[in-house]
């Protein structure tokens, strides 16, 4: 098994005053060769957004870009005729594919919103722009890995242009959870909050594991944790 921790305060800091974000991967201002990216998870940010402000309209492609809520409300607009509110246990995925343009704003009055920005190169150029957005509710995600995000839907999961999947689960003490990998793939855990044992590695809130070469995967000895785990392709 080979394996890296990247703890919270090691990641890329960036203060712009209505926006705290913290960069586990080289991102805008924030270089760092040795953390580019895991297999073709690319980005995650953790961003905290405050009241009033937001990411003016603006553009991307051929990138698989996911939302995660944590504390909050963050409203999104784009150029497909999309508009929503997504707030904790909501799940936003936008494939950017040829083009698109969109805003993601916190209009709450005195409220921060906190979120994480995750970022995911799909398996080709070229794909249509799409949007989805899904509620999974903490009874989904209790003391389990409940699958969010996959390539074909399953379990009621959002749909990604990649090879990859994204499970969510929320543990206390009592709980515990596994999961099953494949020889050929790679495996990120981000400790959204709380901290909990994975794979006998303790973590904490903001802290981020990359796994290889490993068969299971578990995690125990919760403390109010919220975690997400990316199951991902390496080649």
């Amino acid at each position: 098994m080979k394996q890296w921790i990247r703890r919270a305060q090691d990641r890329g800091m960036a203060d712009h005053g209505w926006l705290k974000s913290a960069h586990s991967f080289s991102f805008a201002n924030y270089q760092d060769p040795d953390w580019m990216q895991f297999g073709p998870l690319r980005v995650i940010n953790e961003d905290r957004v405050a009241p009033g402000q937001g990411f003016g309209t603006h553009g991307h492609r051929d990138m698989e870009i996911i939302s995660y809520v944590l504390d909050g409300a963050l409203a999104h607009r784009d150029n497909m005729g999309n508009g929503s509110v997504i707030h904790p246990g909501d799940v936003q995925r936008m494939s950017a594919g040829t083009g698109v343009m969109h805003s993601e704003f916190n209009h709450q009055k005195a409220d921060w919103t906190h979120f994480l920005q995750i970022w995911i190169i799909p398996d080709r150029s070229g794909h249509q722009p799409s949007y989805e957005q899904k509620h999974f509710s903490i009874e989904q995600r209790r003391g389990r890995l409940a699958l969010i995000v996959s390539p074909d839907g399953a379990d009621g999961s959002l749909i990604l242009h990649q090879q990859a999947r994204v499970y969510a689960g929320c543990f206390t003490e009592t709980e515990q959870a596994s999961l099953h990998v494949a020889n050929d793939r790679g495996l990120w855990v981000q400790l959204a909050r709380g901290s909990a044992s994975v794979n006998g590695q303790a973590l904490e809130a903001g802290d981020g594991f990359a796994l290889t070469d490993v068969s299971i995967l578990t995690i125990d000895q919760a403390k109010d944790a919220e975690v997400l785990v990316f199951d991902l392709p390496l080649n």
